[in-house]
């Protein structure tokens, strides 16, 4: 048999190949870092949502069945213990106590959120009226925080009105600002 050489088809030499490789590691040594900000910054928003979704439902669930539903922290799924990180309960409030007494239905647990982020709020609990109002006096804002630290921190504000709302950085500084238009902090 009576090969020909293939003319116009080149390989690429070992130089050429170790020059696309330099390239491609300094791309990556790029672009790494704004993929992990990205990451921890969808998680934080992730959370964020998860929350405010729990609010708006314990809220709806108050003025659906015209009685007290509370939300507050919990470790343990069932009863108004440890901190916001550890996750959180929303449950009917029958006799306005707080506490999960039998009889009252459980209507939605959170376990702890995930990450080594943390949670905070100034108070241990929510809760809804009736009317969907929030009993409790001042606005609370919700602190979600990352190993970053205050400057990616993201909040949600709750109102005396029951609704809750992202907190903005209002004063441009990179910090978002708590419901008194304070700057958040992070533990």
């Amino acid at each position: 048999m009576n090969r020909k050489p293939m003319d116009g088809i080149n390989g690429i030499t070992i130089v050429e190949l170790i020059i696309a490789l330099a390239i491609a590691a300094i791309l990556s040594a790029i672009a790494v870092p704004s993929f992990t900000n990205i990451i921890q910054d969808n998680r934080l928003a992730i959370q964020v949502n998860e929350l405010q979704a729990s609010l708006s439902f314990a809220r709806s669930e108050a003025i659906k069945r015209n009685n007290y539903v509370t939300t507050c922290r919990s470790s343990d799924g069932k009863n108004c213990i440890g901190d916001w990180t550890d996750g959180w309960i929303v449950f009917v409030d029958d006799d306005l106590d707080s506490t999960v007494d039998t009889g009252e239905t459980i209507l939605l647990r959170h376990g702890t959120i995930s990450t080594n982020n943390t949670l905070t709020f100034n108070r241990s609990r929510i809760i809804y009226t009736g009317d969907g109002t929030a009993r409790g006096g001042s606005n609370g804002t919700f602190t979600f925080c990352d190993k970053r630290g205050r400057t990616s921190a993201r909040g949600l504000i709750v109102s005396n009105t029951g609704r809750s709302r992202l907190a903005v950085d209002k004063n441009t500084n990179g910090i978002v600002e708590n419901g008194s238009n304070k700057n958040v902090s992070c533990p």
